[in-house]
């Protein structure tokens, strides 16, 4: 008995856009979303750490214990759910791998669909942009989209980001873990929830030397939880929450204030004064002061558009 089975009979919807063939997006009421996985077999909620098999799922929407979610599923025996309709042709042939299918894309060129993109419609600077390109972290994707590589801690990709004016999603057949900006040498760890949000972060912080800025994708998958868990073991690690202001951002925050608490590193909170960085990013001008703000909660003007600067006890 398929997850998809439980959700659709509770009225929950297919989010296509971001869903992938791996990780399939349900939501219903606002806020409310399940991510199915395992072809079917598996499900976690990403705004919390439930998870589990069709029955957890069960009992996890109705409230309900063990027993009664055996009951219920298998009052849904026979019944088969609507296959997700994918807004991508079909490929006749044998599909390439991520990294053939990486390797077969240009890195944006100036004047280009998907530079303008960047730099117009999101306002990231040129030089955050020639930063990512010297990095290896970003393609031109289809209709003007971009793409923006998550990699390991020794650079091996394992997918990417995609994002355009008429599309968001993750590469069909990879796996989220850390867009990483800037110094992989660095003490300090900015978290967003978008490439294009580390970008932008990184940009009104003027792209400092002792930070790589890093993006978990809009998810929390188990290879990013590793690698956020991998870098807060190092010494003298400083983790900033850089999620979005947002009841989605808090909860993301929150569970990386729980790896620190676990691990012992350091920790502090930076909130955007709108919903998210690149938003921030567009009001201010690419990071330049606004209406004359100075130095506030500690972060100083040549980063105006960090709106709250929050550290852990200690």
């Amino acid at each position: 008995m398929p997850c998809a089975a439980v959700l659709e009979r509770e009225g929950w919807k297919v989010d296509v856009k971001e869903s992938t063939a791996r990780a399939v997006k349900y939501r219903r009421g606002k806020g409310e979303i399940i991510i199915v996985i395992h072809a079917g077999r598996g499900w976690f909620d990403p705004l919390s750490d439930a998870k589990g098999d069709v029955f957890t799922l069960a009992g996890h929407l109705a409230g309900i214990g063990f027993p009664a979610a055996v009951e219920q599923v298998r009052g849904l025996v026979g019944y088969v759910p609507v296959p997700p309709s994918w807004n991508r042709p079909k490929r006749a042939s044998t599909p390439l791998s991520s990294t053939e299918r990486w390797r077969r894309r240009r890195p944006p060129a100036s004047g280009s669909r998907a530079w303008r993109y960047l730099a117009d419609e999101r306002a990231i600077p040129i030089s955050i942009l020639h930063a990512a390109i010297a990095q290896d972290l970003l393609r031109e994707g289809p209709s003007g989209s971009i793409w923006t590589a998550h990699v390991d801690r020794a650079g091996q990709l394992s997918g990417w980001e995609e994002r355009g004016p008429r599309w968001r999603g993750f590469s069909t057949g990879g796996a989220k873990e850390l867009f990483r900006l800037g110094n992989e040498a660095a003490l300090r760890f900015c978290v967003t929830e978008a490439a294009i949000d580390a970008m932008s972060l990184a940009a009104l912080e003027g792209m400092r030397t002792d930070t790589l800025y890093v993006s978990t994708g809009g998810g929390w998958s188990p290879a990013s939880d590793a690698a956020i868990r991998a870098i807060a073991a190092g010494p003298d690690i400083l983790i900033a929450a850089a999620t979005d202001n947002d009841r989605q951002g808090e909860i993301y925050a929150g569970r990386l204030q729980g790896i620190v608490s676990e691990i012992g590193c350091r920790y502090e909170r930076l909130r955007p004064f709108t919903e998210d960085w690149n938003s921030d990013l567009k009001r201010t001008g690419e990071g330049k002061p606004e209406n004359g703000r100075g130095k506030e909660n500690g972060i100083a003007a040549a980063c105006p558009a960090v709106a709250s600067r929050e550290a852990a006890p200690g």
